[in-house]
Parts: structure tokens; sequence; C-alpha cells
């Protein structure tokens, strides 16, 4: 009993359970479906988890060595949040501050990433049950089939009842649930995918997360499409009102460039095949590993024009179709940077200036200083709070878009180091390598856009309606003020461990807490005098601290693509 007891409870599951539970306490009971399919979600993830532990049979997939599988908090991370956004609507709901469409819209939104969850369970549970079938125990392979099969009817009742009370019309449930398993179907396609082309890169967990997210992005994406796509056919003034129609014109841009970056490999591949067989190049894929040789140097030119195509043209292209832009997308861009040039334009000369000083000042200690890297990096969480945290509160329309382009310029540099493509390769690994940790790889190097997804993603899931003036500040404070005070705090001071295998300190984890709920002290009376109307309980915001600060302490995975999102629901309760 003492073994299985062992298997069954550690930190980072303990502080999932108790994130869940608060998260359930607060559901309200027209949300019933929604928090009764997470908690489903949950015990599928803690099932296949402590599986996963007992068996081989997930070894296929080649994940990050060291690190825990990461399945049950992967797979409740992105639908919790959905979770925590549709209780926030419901109180908006309730007083009239939004339409029903609009929460209808992400009641879709949330069954569309909690299947895909769901669905990448069921798929992994079948791995570990085809794995079962074969050894020497047949009879357990049976009972989990028939456990897996009560919970994906439950499952799928639950979803069918959801969508079936906010409509009336049969056809429509109907699509939706189509719409609904698609991406889950995607979702399993998506993961095996990743998990195979970035080998030893990610957890289970992790790679769930990437995979769940960019499945709904690309859905929203789609659906978005397709709303404008009847409205053009049908000529009806109904079809531009329905999802999506809340959208601003800049989401429109960022999702369009960031959509863009991330299918640009697709184009490019079609360049270059098309450049090979007009040039008769023997082996193209010869190319990768030259630089300066003529080949590759015509690599490197199709590889810009490719890029300036997806980003000029292309991309644009999608955004003056959903969003019906008066000029050009780019030229709306800079249009909004000069509309306010005292705020905006300064603004970005101040963020140049930031950076440029801080880059070279933090490339020369680590080059120069014994200083730890994992201290090196946070310096960089302290260069997120100095450079965002201003510009939320004054600029926080322009801050919205600034993140969109940064965040595809780390990507490009991304795929430019990958890839190896000439002149820039050699300096954005030189130096992205400089302040790298176990957790990235040759391969891929997640950290440091991982780190400014975190502080963005809540900025951009507040955008629209938000009753709870800190929750966009998630990312900030957890990673910019708290994961750097534990760190820090822990490093120098730290003699208690959370576990004897781990580096994680108590006084770390108080140091970081104690640290975020003094900045928040500090915050909400400066949002109080920029005209936020204050209504952030300070239990609700101590209990949001202290469960984040607990999995910053026990969570093996990336903690900022982690933390932020799960700080985020709770901040929304």
């Amino acid at each position: 009993m003492g073994v299985t007891a062992a298997s069954l409870i550690n930190g980072e599951r303990a502080v999932v359970l108790l994130f869940i539970s608060c998260l359930l306490f607060y559901t309200p009971l027209s949300l019933f479906c929604q928090g009764f399919a997470l908690s489903l979600l949950t015990f599928a993830g803690l099932f296949v988890e402590i599986s996963a532990e007992n068996s081989t049979s997930l070894s296929r997939f080649k994940a990050r060595p060291g690190a825990s599988s990461g399945i049950l908090l992967g797979a409740i991370t992105l639908p919790a949040v959905m979770l925590s956004r549709l209780i926030q609507l419901s109180r908006a709901l309730s007083v009239g501050d939004i339409e029903i469409e609009e929460a209808g819209d992400l009641n879709v939104q949330y069954w569309a990433v909690s299947s895909s969850c769901f669905i990448v369970i069921v798929f992994l549970c079948s791995i570990l049950w085809n794995s079962t079938k074969t050894s020497s125990f047949p009879w357990r392979g049976v009972q989990e089939a028939r456990f897996s099969l009560l919970f994906v009817l439950l499952y799928s009742a639950l979803c069918s009842l959801s969508l079936a009370l906010e409509s009336h019309n049969g056809l429509n449930v109907a699509v939706k649930l189509v719409w609904v398993l698609c991406h889950g179907l995607a979702a399993v396609r998506l993961i095996q995918h990743i998990l195979h082309t970035f080998p030893s890169c990610a957890s289970i967990g992790e790679a769930l997360l990437v995979t769940t997210g960019l499945v709904f992005y690309f859905g929203d994406m789609l659906a978005y499409t397709l709303v404008k796509m009847d409205a053009y056919l049908s000529s009806s003034s109904l079809a531009s009102t329905r999802y999506g129609s809340r959208r601003s014109e800049i989401s429109t841009i960022n999702q369009g460039m960031l959509v863009g970056i991330i299918i640009f490999p697709i184009f490019y591949k079609f360049f270059l095949r098309i450049w090979a067989r007009l040039t008769r190049m023997v082996n193209s894929e010869a190319c990768a590993t030259e630089e300066r040789t003529s080949q590759g140097i015509e690599r490197s030119f199709i590889f810009y024009a490719s890029l300036a195509v997806t980003l000029t043209v292309i991309a644009p292209a999608w955004m003056q179709f959903v969003q019906k832009f008066l000029v050009h997308p780019l030229l709306w861009v800079f249009y909004f940077v000069f509309t306010e040039p005292h705020k905006r334009l300064a603004l970005c000369i101040y963020w140049i200036g930031v950076i440029v000083v801080s880059v070279f000042r933090f490339y020369h200690i680590s080059k120069n200083s014994k200083i730890e890297r994992i201290l090196l990096r946070k310096y960089y969480h302290l260069l997120a709070v100095l450079m965002f945290l201003p510009a939320f509160i004054f600029q926080p329309n322009f801050l919205d878009l600034a993140f969109g382009v940064a965040l595809a310029v780390f990507l490009a540099l991304e795929i430019i180091r990958i890839w190896k493509i000439w002149p820039l390769w050699k300096l954005v690994h030189q130096f992205m390598n400089a302040f790298t940790d176990h957790r990235d790889s040759d391969i891929l190097i997640v950290s440091h856009f991982s780190l400014l997804l975190g502080c963005a993603l809540p900025i951009w899931m507040s955008s629209r309606f938000n009753d709870r003036p800190l929750a966009p500040f998630a990312g900030i404070l957890s990673l910019g003020i708290g994961d750097t005070m534990a760190s820090m705090v822990g490093h120098k001071y730290g003699v208690l461990r959370w576990s004897k295998t781990g580096k994680k300190t108590v006084e770390g984890t108080a140091a970081g807490i104690t640290s975020v709920l003094a900045a928040c002290s500090i915050l909400l009376p400066l949002l109080a005098s920029t005209g936020y109307i204050l209504s952030q309980h300070w239990f609700s915001l101590l209990l949001a601290v202290t469960v984040s600060g607990l999995l910053e302490a026990h969570t093996a995975q990336l903690d900022n693509a982690f933390i932020p999102l799960v700080f985020y629901s709770l901040l929304c309760l």
C-alpha cells in the first residue's frame, strides 16, 4: 500500500487537484456540464499519467529526459482557463454587460479545447490498453477499456447536452458536435507530429498544451474565415454579427501574423522546390548544411523572400478579407503607431533602448561572470516587468500589438536558427545558447519566447470583458516577480527543500508568494487611480498566489508556460 500511495501522490498532482477544486467551487450551477466535464478530464488525465509511469509503451514519443510526463497538468490547463472565462462571462451576462451570443461562442470554444485534450487522453489510454493486452494481465486491459468507454460516453453526453441547451436547432447542434470532434482528431494527429519532429524537446504534457493551443488558434481562425465567407455568399447582414464580430483590428493582425509565421515553412518548402526545378539543383536537401556557398546563399535568399511574401501578401490578404481594413494592414499598423507619437513612438524608443542595453549587458555577463545561468535568466523576467507593466497601464492596446510583433520576430529567429539560414543563424544561436537550461535542447529553444507568451496570453485573453483588474497581469506578476524572487531567494538563502531530489526550497516559494502579494498591494491602488473599478477580493487573490506559487515549487514542467495560465484562471474567479 505504501508503494501505491507514493505512486498516486506527489506535489505536482496535489497542487493540480487543489487548483481544480478551487475552480469547481466557484463554478455556478449554470455551468454544471462544463464543470463536470473538467472533473472527468482531470480523473482521466490522472489515470493515464499514473498508468504511464508503470509502463514503457509511451516511450515511443521520446519526451524530454529528466521530466515527468506532465499529462495531468497538460490536459487540464487550457480547459481550466476556458472555464474560468465562462465563469467570468456568466457574471457579465447576469448584469447584461455582454450579449448571450458571446457567451455561446466561448462555450463552443470551451468544448473544442476540452475535447482536444480529452481525445488525446483517450488516444494515450488506448496505447496503454494495447500494451496491457499483450502483458501477462490481459484482464486489466478489459477493465480499463470498459472504464474508458464509460468516461467517453459520459463526456459525450455532457458536451451534447451543453450545446443543445444553447440552440433549439438540431442541425446547428450537430454541426457544433462535428466541429468539436474535428478539433480532437486534429489534436491527436498534431501531438504525434510534434513529439516525433522535435524529439526530447518537450514532455507529453508540454506537447499537449502546445497542441491544444495551436488547434484552438487555427480552429478559431478557420471559423472566423468561414463565417465571413458565409456573410459574403449569403449577403446577409445577420451573418456579420455572428462569431468573431467583436474582434478588433489588432486581434486580427496578431492572429494573421502569428499563423502566417507558423505555416510559413510550408510556403518556404514550396518556393524551394520551384527554385530547385528552375535551377536544376540535384539535391536541394543538401543545402541545409551549407552557408556561404552559392547554393547556401540562394537558399537564404529564397527564405527571406518567401518570408516577406508571407508577411506582406498572404497574411494581409486574410486580414483584409475578414476585417475590411481601409488600407493595407501593415500601413494600418504604421498609422496606429503615429496616431499618438508622443506616447506610442516614445514607448517604442524606450523599449528599443532597454532591449539593446540589456542584451549587450546580459550577454557580456554570461560570458565573463560565474553567476549561474538560472539567475542570469531571471534578469529577463525582471526586464519583462520593466517593459510591459507601464505599457499595459497606459497603452494596453499598443501593448497587444507589440506582443504579437515581438512573438512573430521570436518565432522567425528560431526558424532561422533551426534551419541555419545565412547570415543570421550563428549570431542567433550563440546568443540564445548563452541563456538556455536543461529544458531547452539543440533542436528547439523554447524558454525565451515562452516567457514572452506567458506574459502576453493573460493580456490577450482579457482584451474583451474583464471584471478582475489583476487578471491581465497574471504573467507579468507570476513570472516577472514571483518566479524571479523565488529563484533568487531560494538560491541564496534556501535550506528546506520541498523534495529530496528537487532544487526548489520552501524559503524561495515563500519569497515568491510574498513578493507577488506586495506587488499587488502596490498595483491595485495604481490601477484605481487610472480608472479601473476594483473588484478583486483579497481572499481569492491570496488563494491564487498561493496555488500558483506551490505549482512553481513542485512542477517539473515548463513553468513559463503553465504558471501564468493557472494564475490567470484563479484571478478570474
